[in-house]
């Protein structure tokens, strides 16, 4: 059984900038309903490309701004 699990902090990110998840669907490009599942750690398989996306709409020079992982 795993022990920890990855969380994708997007509702963070928004809330810090003053934006919202379909402000960021926009600005990266990416499908409103990727990003919502995303934002609900609903995705199961995360794109790379995704992450660059939305570390280029951010601003975003750390992944672990974007990506942490949390222990159960």
């Amino acid at each position: 059984m795993l022990s920890r699990y990855v969380i994708i902090n997007l509702k963070n990110l928004v809330e810090s900038r003053n934006i919202s998840l379909r402000e960021l669907a926009r600005l990266s490009d990416i499908e409103p309903s990727i990003i919502n599942k995303l934002s609900n750690n609903k995705h199961e398989r995360i794109s790379l490309r995704h992450i660059e996306r939305i570390a280029d709409a951010l601003e975003i020079d750390d992944i672990r701004e974007i990506i942490s992982i949390e222990s159960y």
